[in-house]
């Protein structure tokens, strides 16, 4: 089985009216005011999948700054999981601004059949301890229930590129001491921060964290899929593709000449998430 644990789909109306909604939100405008930026919905990523033999994906929305919108896109994700019984997984947003809000929306999602969330993302600010500190409530509800978590994060270093946040890896190493037993989802290889699991105290904090491979191929050589393996195993590595940025056939070609064995090519493509959403 391949389950693809990142890509993100929008409903018809973002995609139709883009510029308002790039107006309403910075962050949106970010990363999709060029129109060569695709924006995909359900029947898209289907269709990708049908094509790639890819048998489930996880699907998220976009960390919007405002509840409504996210309220808005997340009944989007949970409407196209109903129309694809057994294809889609729904990851739904929270707002770390707003924990009241979020404890609700956490609540109704789960009643509607939500297995996660994320992709929980800063995109023009740090996230800071305090925001943390303000969803200790939200986050060990989903730690008690093992709810997942996917955070983005990317690398200090290196070239620019749309969405690139600031928030320094030691924050999500604080995340990870403070919550435990809360998996966790760091997308992009977690911005190097498996690198640190050389450290033996990082690596005991980091037991219950994962690395997804969510635009590897425009950040890191294919390397990076034996040396990561190395360091963290390969139980705690899940393909995602950040669909629709990049086509799935590019990650596995690389996953293919990653010099890694069978069994693990076969953990990272979808044995590795099932067993994580089997534990919840």
């Amino acid at each position: 089985m391949i389950i693809d644990c990142h890509t993100h789909i929008f409903p018809d109306e973002v995609r139709e009216k883009r510029e308002s909604f790039c107006m309403r939100d910075s962050g949106f405008s970010s990363l999709y005011q060029n129109p060569k930026a695709r924006i995909v919905g359900a029947e898209e990523l289907i269709a990708s999948m049908d094509e790639s033999g890819i048998d489930q994906s996880v699907i998220c929305g976009f960390p919007w700054t405002e509840p409504g919108l996210c309220s808005f896109h997340n009944q989007y994700l949970i409407e196209s999981a109903s129309r694809y019984p057994g294809r889609l997984i729904v990851f739904i947003l929270l707002l770390f601004s707003d924990p009241e809000w979020s404890a609700l929306e956490l609540d109704r999602g789960i009643k509607n059949g939500v297995r996660g969330v994320g992709e929980v993302a800063f995109y023009h600010r740090e996230m800071t301890p305090r925001d943390i500190e303000s969803m200790g409530p939200v986050f060990r509800v989903m730690e008690q229930g093992r709810i997942p978590l996917l955070l983005h994060t990317n690398e200090l270093l290196g070239h620019a590129y749309p969405g690139k946040g600031t928030t320094p890896l030691e924050i999500f190493y604080r995340f990870a001491l403070a919550f435990p037993s809360l998996p966790i989802l760091l997308g992009h290889w977690g911005g190097g921060l498996p690198f640190y699991e050389l450290m033996p105290e990082v690596a005991a904090a980091m037991r219950h964290v994962y690395y997804d491979t969510a635009a590897s191929p425009f950040l890191y050589s294919k390397k990076i899929y034996r040396i990561v393996g190395e360091i963290v195993g390969a139980d705690r590595i899940l393909f995602g593709s950040d669909f629709p940025l990049v086509r799935p056939q590019r990650y596995f070609q690389e996953i293919e000449e990653s010099g890694l064995s069978i069994e693990d090519r076969r953990k990272i493509l979808g044995l590795n998430v099932l067993r994580l959403l089997q534990s919840e």
